[in-house]
């Protein structure tokens, strides 16, 4: 398969009929550049993620889970700044120009790109160790994108899903034991939550999606709002095979696992009794886990009131520690 036959392949997979995307793109693949339109009064909202092979995803996995979780990172972040997803970038480097690998590959980016009425625009193709960089952009009303910065005390603080279940599934693979597959579907095939980050437009006061860890990126919004924050882990939600752990061995997996892909979120107190029907609307389970303090720092306690020292906040680059996949 050559270069051209391997760009041709993905653009026959992956790009969406014209009828299902929104006008915007009025030059893509073939040329040299894109040429897209941002809507009358919006912004555009760009953010950009490499996967690697043995270090974001372990050696072996399906390539339709490659696929899927390589453009579900990008759009998480969109989802993070309640973005809606016009378009997106592929660079792809591989060993080797495998046609069925990549077949399956495709099929799983662009089952994901129907859901989520995203455009591959354009990209780049590359021989070397398996890797995979998308670039994702979206657009939000001017002045109305969620930003880290706007968590005040008194905040209540929100998790979609179940954080931890992919990180618990991670380790037992790396046991060389089966996740449950639930756990297992959090970890390959993550769903971005849109149409939750679009619900949250006006009602949530600050916003992160969980891709290092709850205590890492919740770090963050406390360090960009100025603020502390208190945890309370027995609100933490948990699946079956969480649950099982004891709480020790349960709570790191939670707060420092990482690959959730969920979102965090702050809201004011007014806020907490729409996050049923929120929660309903977007189908995706919403739990209050802790509040915003005007003491920096973030804290853990147990039902019992006493704190739990966590050893590690969560997954980074460059520290020395194990990769996380």
């Amino acid at each position: 398969m050559s270069e051209f036959d391997l760009i041709a392949s993905l653009q026959r997979i992956i790009c969406l009929p014209a009828d299902i995307v929104e006008a915007g793109c009025r030059v893509g693949i073939g040329d040299d550049s894109a040429v897209l339109e941002v809507p009358p009064g919006h912004e555009l909202i760009v953010c950009t993620d490499t996967l690697v092979e043995g270090v974001h995803f372990p050696s072996g996995t399906r390539p339709e889970a490659i696929g899927h979780k390589a453009l579900a990172v990008n759009l998480s972040d969109l989802a993070a700044m309640g973005a809606r997803p016009t378009f997106f970038f592929l660079a792809l480097t591989l060993p080797a120009a495998d046609p069925a690998w990549l077949e399956a590959f495709s099929r799983g980016m662009a089952s994901l790109a129907r859901q989520s009425r995203i455009q591959l625009a354009g990209g780049d193709t590359t021989s070397g160790p398996l890797s995979v960089t998308i670039t994702a952009m979206g657009v939000v009303e001017k002045g109305r994108a969620l930003l880290r910065s706007g968590a005040r005390p008194g905040d209540k603080i929100v998790v979609s899903g179940i954080p931890g279940a992919a990180a618990r599934a991670l380790q037992l693979i790396k046991n060389e034991e089966a996740p449950d597959p639930p756990d297992r579907a959090a970890l390959e095939f993550p769903v971005p939550r849109l149409g939750l980050g679009q619900a949250l437009l006006g009602k949530a006061t600050a916003c992160i999606d969980l891709s290092d860890g709850l205590a890492a990126d919740l770090g963050h919004v406390l360090h960009q709002s100025g603020a502390g924050a208190l945890i309370e882990l027995d609100r933490l939600p948990r699946s079956n095979s969480l649950e099982a752990l004891p709480d020790e061995a349960r709570w790191p997996l939670q707060l420092a696992g990482g690959d959730d892909y969920e979102l965090c979120f702050t809201v004011s107190p007014s806020v907490v009794p729409d996050l049923p029907a929120i929660a309903n609307s977007c189908g995706v389970e919403l739990a209050v886990v802790g509040t915003v303090v005007r003491q920096p720092g973030l804290k853990f306690a147990r039902a019992d009131g006493s704190l739990f020292g966590l050893a590690s906040s969560g997954y980074e680059h460059f520290s020395g520690q194990e990769n996380s996949t």
